[in-house]
Formats: structure tokens, C-alpha cells, sequence
């Protein structure tokens, strides 16, 4: 009894010093009947600002496949098996590493980060790079080791890393040699980064010299399977960037989903395609779903439709994933390129339009997986492939998942009606210390922002965003975030951005632009503005196209009418 009593007493101080009830003692989960696992971190700083359970979305583990131990590390469960040591796991424009060679560099990273760098368990690690077999054995290697992986666009600026290394408290930074400018300005105005490590560098400080140093095994830190592994960050419509929180057990939890059930991916396959690693679109479809299954991928740092074309001929990819912009500019250029072994391609990141999905299935005989996610939901929840497409039409929820449209007051809408949509699954939205969580769920749902109908079928067909982001080729954009950067020109008196529809990219940026008195309008000003955005916020950004007037539309009380501005 007098042990048991110690234990609660330190469970109680452990509680009332970081203010949460997020972690206890397996002991005590059998005394007192309360499923709560130890975590393995020592700094508990993203478990401290996980939202209040009572906050969380209702998960869904309704899959025999999504039954899961509570003690559990993804990398550990991606890499750790035999059986494949000889087979390639990645290839990349720089080296081509089998499965043997991938899982002892993570390993020799993994020592570097604990060993050498000497992080603690729960440390957040910002990772910049472009895709590549170092991106991603540092971002695989950042999770085993028991820290947090907090991936970052490599066209982001000083400006923007600033704000995520600050919002994560961001401790250390892997980063690619040739990105390094920005991340360092970061840092100098940055009360947190203490360490940076370069990789892709001949330094005797650089990811490889360090390597060298450091053995090739690593046993995998315990985790618990709601220890935090991911930090993922979106920008939001305010344009401050919303940092969505992810367990070891999400990082399955989609591998075992879409590709398992929509995909049918196997050993055999190849992925290739776009997307960034720091998206969780990319790290999905181009890392952790070829991982789990046993396949191979292709990670190339830099690819525009042509390259793209020639690199699933050369490589005879057989997945490829990426936005449905790609898909409308590569349709033309088919017919250069040996395509015979592509089986499936897979578009998300912005609406597919009927022409694009049809053009592309003319161009190359294939049928497009079409399917919506989140970040905040880690990765796709709605598509569907074969015979189940309906042109037009999203899909319908992937096993797993369950998905309604709500109407204004939160009740689900018949068939038909334009609504918001609501997913619940075994992944979803915990923000990183932001009220907007409140927003984001609603009675146990995810609400994605999306506007949604259903039809009589239980297919979900989309129609717009309920916020103000711009979705431009795959990219999602803040429209305040531009704003913001306009209003800071000299010759700016008032502005507002909007998107614009674009049948190449689906939408652009458009910037409606009021000018201080004496500051002429004119293409000259126009591309000053637009340079003055690229400087300062990551390029694809910028706006477009810059309309120039009077004065922007208002209500009576002063509210800007955005509109009008996208209707006029």
C-alpha cells in the first residue's frame, strides 16, 4: 500500500507540474482501470500543448488492422524487418540505397542525434531539404531516435521558418547544405535553435562526416503509440500556420488505410510523383506507404511535367502522385514518353476537374484516383479507383473512415445539399497550442474546411472551400499571409487577395491592390509588388495577377467583402 500511495504522489506532482493529465504510469493504468500510456519522452513540451482530450475528434479503430500495441515506434515497424536488406528502397538523383543501406543510415543518424547532438527524447527537429534519400533518412531517423520530426517546404523564408521554429520550440535543425541562408537568418532572431546540422555537406561538422563516426544499428526508442512523432504545419486562412500534432500510431494508421484498401499497393510497385516530404501528402504516398508494403520509390529533388514524364519511364514507375495541374501539363507530352508501366496514378491536393480526369485517361488509358485529406488528418480519406470512380465525384469514404455533411447547425444534410463536410477516423486534428481547434471539431467530427454535398449513391462530391484558402496547384495559400507582406510596401495603402480561377493551376493568387495617393497603377508597379511578395514569403505565393482600384469593397461596419472581389 505504501508503494502504491508513493506512486499516485508522484503521478500527482508529475501532473501538477505540467498542468495536463497526458501521461502516467502503466502500473496505474491496472489500478485505477484508466487507459493513459507512459510516454517515453523527457521533454513533454508537445504533449503539454496537446488540446484537452475533451477537444479531440472521435478516432475510429474499427479495422482489424488498425488494432495496434501501446507501446509502438512506426520507423521500428516500417524498417526493422527482414527479408528485403538487397532490395532498393529509394531512389535518388544524387545515390540509390537498397533497404539494407536506408535502415543503417537512419540508424547512423539516429546516433547522431542522440549520441552526438545529445537530444532528448521528445526534442523537436526541423528538417529542409528537397526530396532525396537524406531527407528522408533524417526525417525516419528523427523518429526513431524518440524525438519529432517538424518538416518544412524548402521554399519557405526566413520569415515563415521563424515562426514555426518558435510556435514548436524548436531545438535543433537537419538541414540541406544548399537551403541553409534563410534557415540561418531564422536562427539568429530564433530564442530557441541551438544546433543546425547540414547534410549533403563535405564539412568535417556535416551529417555525413558525423555518420561516419556512429555505428549502423540503433534500437528504436520505446515510444508510446500516442507519443507525438509529427509535427506537420499547414497555414491557416489568418496566415499563421496551425502546427497539427501526429502519434506514432497515426503514422500506421494511414499506411494501413488508403494504400491497403484503394491503392491495393504492393512489394512489386514503384512510387514516384511531386509532392514535397514536408507535405504529409508526399510523405505518405512517397515514403511511408512504399515502406510499409515493401516497395520502392523514387525521390528526385526537382521535377517539372517533362522531368516527371521521363523519370516514370526510366525509372518504370508504377504509382505516381501528384496534383491535378502536373496531370493537365503533362497530357500533351504522353505520347514522348514509354508509360507502359504506370498502373495508377493518384490526384489530391486541390480539385479534380471532370476535363483534367478525363484528358488525362484519353492521354494514358488510365483511370485517376481522385481523393481529398488534411493535413490535420494526416493523409487521404475520401477517393475511390476502378470501377467505383464517378467522374466529378471525390468518392466515398476509404475503410477506415466514416464522413457526413453537416448543415449550419450541425446536423447532417440530406442528400444533395450543399454542407460542411465532417470526417472521423483513426487520425485527426490536434493542433499544437491553438484555439483554433474549437473550429476544427465539431461533436467528435473533423470539419476540413471543405464544402461538400452528397448523393443519393454515398458518393461526396465537392464544391468549394468554406474559408479563404487558395488552392493553386496543389499548393494551399493564405490570402491574409500575402496580404500581410503587400501592406508592408511602401506604395501599398490597402489590399485584399483572393483566388482567382485558372484552368492551368486551378486557381491563382489575385491581389486587389488600393495605392497610396501619388503612386502611379501600371504594369511597372504591378511586377514591383509581385518581386517585393517572392522576397519576402516562399515564390509560389506571390500574386498572379494585381488589379489596381479605388477602394475595396465594405460593409457599412467596415468588413471587406472578399466576395465581391471573387465574384464581381
Amino acid at each position: 500500500m505504501e508503494c502504491l500511495n508513493y506512486i499516485l504522489f508522484k503521478v500527482k506532482v508529475y501532473e501538477l507540474s505540467h498542468k495536463r493529465q497526458q501521461t502516467t504510469f502503466p502500473i496505474l493504468n491496472h489500478l485505477i482501470g484508466t487507459r493513459m500510456t507512459a510516454t517515453a519522452y523527457e521533454d513533454t513540451f508537445a504533449a503539454d500543448n496537446l488540446p484537452a482530450r475533451e477537444l479531440w475528434p472521435e478516432l475510429c479503430f474499427d479495422l482489424p488492422e488498425l488494432q495496434y500495441p501501446e507501446r509502438l515506434n512506426c520507423v521500428h515497424e516500417l524498417l526493422d524487418h527482414g527479408g528485403l536488406s538487397d532490395k532498393l528502397a529509394i531512389h535518388g538523383s544524387r545515390e540509390s540505397w537498397t533497404y539494407a543501406q536506408l535502415r543503417a543510415n537512419v540508424n547512423r543518424i539516429a546516433n547522431v542525434l542522440r549520441c552526438d547532438m545529445r537530444l532528448a527524447t521528445g526534442s523537436r527537429v526541423l528538417l529542409r531539404g528537397c526530396n532525396g534519400p537524406m531527407m528522408a533518412a533524417c526525417v525516419l531517423a528523427v523518429m526513431k531516435a524518440g524525438c519529432i520530426a517538424v518538416p518544412t517546404m524548402p521554399l519557405l523564408r526566413a520569415k515563415e521558418l521563424g515562426v514555426i521554429l518558435d510556435k514548436a520550440q524548436v531545438g535543433a535543425a537537419l538541414c540541406a547544405a544548399d537551403l541553409r541562408e534563410d534557415l540561418e537568418t531564422a536562427a539568429e532572431q530564433s530564442n530557441c535553435l541551438r544546433q543546425i546540422v547540414y547534410f549533403h555537406s563535405e564539412t568535417d561538422d556535416g551529417m555525413e562526416a558525423r555518420m561516419r563516426g556512429q555505428a549502423d544499428t540503433f534500437d528504436a526508442v520505446q515510444t508510446s503509440a500516442e507519443d507525438i512523432c509529427l509535427i506537420a504545419f499547414t497555414s491557416g486562412t489568418t496566415g499563421m500556420p496551425k502546427g497539427t500534432m501526429h502519434f506514432h500510431r497515426d503514422i500506421l494508421a494511414i499506411c494501413d488505410c488508403f494504400p491497403r484498401s484503394t491503392l491495393q499497393a504492393g512489394e512489386s510497385d514503384l512510387f514516384i510523383g511531386t509532392p514535397p516530404l514536408a507535405f504529409t501528402f508526399g510523405l505518405g504516398g512517397l515514403l511511408l506507404f512504399p515502406l510499409r508494403v515493401g516497395a520502392s520509390t523514387v525521390l528526385l529533388e526537382k521535377l517539372n511535367p517533362e522531368a516527371l514524364l521521363q523519370a516514370i519511364a526510366k525509372y518504370r514507375a508504377t504509382v505516381c502522385f501528384t496534383a491535378p495541374t502536373f496531370y493537365r501539363q503533362m497530357v500533351p507530352l504522353v505520347p514522348k514518353y514509354d508509360l507502359s508501366s504506370l498502373k495508377k496514378t493518384v490526384s489530391a491536393g486541390e480539385a479534380l476537374p471532370v476535363a483534367t480526369r478525363e484528358s488525362w485517361r484519353q492521354a494514358s488509358g488510365l483511370q485517376m484516383i481522385d481523393g481529398i485529406g488534411a493535413t490535420e488528418m494526416l493523409h487521404i480519406f475520401i477517393s475511390a479507383a476502378g470501377d467505383d470512380v464517378r467522374p466529378g465525384a471525390t468518392g466515398k469514404p476509404i475503410p477506415g473512415y466514416r464522413a457526413c455533411v453537416l448543415d449550419e447547425a450541425g446536423r447532417p444534410a440530406p442528400a444533395g445539399a450543399i454542407g460542411r463536410l465532417a470526417v472521423k477516423g483513426p487520425t485527426g486534428c490536434r493542433y499544437l497550442a491553438d484555439p483554433r481547434q474549437h473550429d476544427y471539431v465539431l461533436n467528435g467530427w473533423n470539419l476540413t474546411g471543405d464544402a461538400y454535398r452528397i448523393d443519393e449513391a454515398g458518393y461526396f462530391w465537392y464544391c468549394a472551400r468554406t474559408d479563404d484558402m487558395i488552392i493553386s496547384a496543389g499548393y494551399n495559400i493564405a490570402g491574409p499571409e500575402v496580404e500581410e507582406v503587400l501592406l508592408r510596401h511602401p506604395l501599398v495603402a490597402e489590399c485584399a487577395v483572393v483566388g482567382s480561377v485558372d484552368e492551368e493551376r486551378g486557381q491563382i493568387v489575385k491581389a486587389f491592390v488600393v495605392l497610396k495617393p501619388g503612386a502611379e497603377a501600371g504594369e511597372e508597379t504591378a511586377k514591383a509588388l509581385q518581386e517585393f511578395v517572392k522576397r519576402n514569403i516562399a515564390p509560389y505565393k506571390y500574386p498572379r495577377a494585381v488589379a489596381f482600384l479605388p477602394s475595396l469593397p465594405r460593409t457599412e461596419t467596415g468588413k471587406l467583402q472578399r466576395y465581391k472581389l471573387r465574384n464581381p
